[in-house]
């Protein structure tokens, strides 16, 4: 980006939830100053003024979860989030291929990749069949990811381009081997100038929604990755770029740690943390719990991706090489796994997800100094997940509330594509707990203080614009602290008005 050490003052600035107004003045990438409107200070002469007139400020958000290139790509993918029934998938699915037959623009040897189906909502009598997807499609083929990425449902074309095994009754593809499946779609011909697209029309969707920065755990080689954006103009967004376990000797070998600059990224790129997958996931039933699954026979715990010795394993590697962890963990069985090594380890991180935690467990993330990176919308989107196969849990899911009374550090994300990528229905769905005000709150005892769930979006964990900080901004016509319902929350990004990043405007 051009100009980032510009010199911006904003006028009359709006403070969340309080009558005041600011002035606020960034320069050379800092927030130099804030202070009352109209006081007297030590400011500098900015080059440029821009009257908020009354606009409210508040530190650019950040999504603590993503993986970037995937929901890039959704924006150019049929999306199956509603569908409620496997008939209602294969109904979308036909109605996108003779809309692309009739445009001229279906490849008959390409995949077609549909996104975002949520079979553990579906009724046992409407769950994916392999005679149906293969009704459908034909020989085209054709690949649909469910909604949280830990499993596929492909044709048999689909099956036998992937070199997969399909459960020859559902269709369905086990998440270790989806995950290296996934990488094959982008080896098709045009991918890359596709994936170039959408990735900065994701890029665009983010700044207007007030994000500044992304952590990006892509399963993929992110740092290269992000060099290469950077060098290519995609730019305004911070990145932290994610390594996971088998790429980390190769990264240690390169002389990168965490919290290293990205080169020809102007500051605005660096190395994240090791990200680690210690377990499934809920839809799934492969999230690793302590207790069964309620309604499945025979009865089944999930499972875990690692050994606890491999994982406490790759957490002394990172550790001893200057990197965060970042471990995924949802089972509440998992959570104690990964607590107990990055105890032994000493590691410095985070958790991410921690959906499901025993009572004990949850202390220990403040007296281990681990960040909890939780995604709420998830419970939003799991909660009628949540009463049919964790009936009887021995921890308490979505625990948000209790984590922040127990002094958890707390950072939101969205784990993108899996929800949007967009911070404020997260904020929305800490808050009020529910989607729509027509239904009652998911466990209204875990709901967060607005204030706690707007800094748990923020890089810093505050809600208010300080001197010293990243001169990351964005002026909303609307105080979020005024919402008063889930639907105004979630409507937050029609009121951004402008997002500055490193103090350029970026939005």
């Amino acid at each position: 980006m051009a100009g980032m050490n510009n010199s911006v003052r904003i006028a009359n600035a709006g403070v969340p939830g309080a009558q005041t107004r600011v002035d606020i003045v960034l320069q050379d990438g800092k927030v130099a100053f804030v202070s009352p409107t109209g006081s007297v200070g030590r400011e500098p002469a900015a080059e440029t003024t821009i009257d908020a007139d009354g606009l409210w400020a508040i530190p650019g958000l950040w999504d603590c979860h993503t993986h970037f290139t995937q929901w890039s790509k959704t924006l150019g993918r049929l999306d199956l989030i509603n569908a409620r029934s496997a008939s209602e998938a294969m109904a979308m699915l036909r109605a996108h291929l003779d809309e692309r037959r009739a445009a001229g623009t279906l490849d008959p040897d390409a995949f077609v990749v549909g996104m975002r189906f949520r079979h553990s909502l579906w009724s046992d009598d409407e769950q994916p069949t392999l005679a149906a997807i293969d009704a459908v499609t034909g020989d085209q083929p054709v690949a649909l990811s469910s909604a949280d990425m830990h499993c596929g449902w492909v044709n048999s074309a689909a099956a036998r381009r992937l070199g997969v095994h399909v459960d020859e009754r559902t269709g369905l593809v086990g998440e270790l081997e989806w995950f290296d499946a996934y990488t094959q779609f982008d080896k098709a011909p045009g991918a890359a100038e596709e994936t170039d697209r959408l990735l900065r029309e994701a890029e665009r969707d983010a700044v207007a929604k007030g994000i500044v920065g992304i952590r990006d755990y892509e399963m993929a080689e992110n740092i290269n990755t992000w060099i290469g954006r950077f060098a290519a103009g995609i730019n305004r967004l911070r990145v932290d770029a994610g390594v996971y376990p088998e790429r980390m000797q190769d990264a240690i070998d390169a002389g990168w740690h965490t919290g290293k600059t990205l080169p020809g990224s102007n500051g605005l790129g660096r190395v994240g943390a090791m990200k680690l997958i210690s377990d499934g996931s809920l839809n799934t039933r492969s999230a690793y719990c302590s207790t069964p699954y309620s309604g499945i026979e025979p009865a089944t715990y999930g499972t875990l991706s690692y050994t606890p010795q491999e994982i406490e394993e790759y957490m002394r590697l990172a550790t001893a090489h200057g990197f965060d962890i970042a471990c995924h963990a949802i089972g509440d069985e998992a959570n104690t796994i990964v607590l107990n090594a990055a105890e032994a380890t000493h590691a410095h991180g985070s958790i991410e997800h921690a959906q499901m935690l025993k009572p004990v467990d949850i202390p220990r993330f403040a007296q281990l100094g681990l960040t909890a990176s939780i995604q709420p919308q998830h419970a939003m989107d799991d909660r009628d997940v949540v009463t049919r196969f964790w009936a009887n849990p021995a921890g308490i899911p979505y625990p948000f509330r209790s984590l922040y009374d127990a002094g958890a550090k707390l950072r939101m994300g969205s784990d993108a594509p899996v929800a949007p990528l967009d911070p404020w229905l997260a904020i929305s769905a800490a808050v009020f707990g529910t989607e729509n005000s027509s239904r009652d709150p998911f466990q209204p005892e875990q709901c967060l203080p607005v204030e706690v769930a707007l800094a748990a979006s923020t890089a810093a964990g505050r809600d208010r614009l300080e001197a010293g900080a990243p001169a990351d901004v964005v002026l909303l016509d609307a105080d979020p602290y005024a919402q008063t319902t889930p639907e105004a929350m979630r409507a937050m990004p029609t009121h951004v008005a402008m997002t500055f990043v490193a103090g350029t405007r970026v939005h």
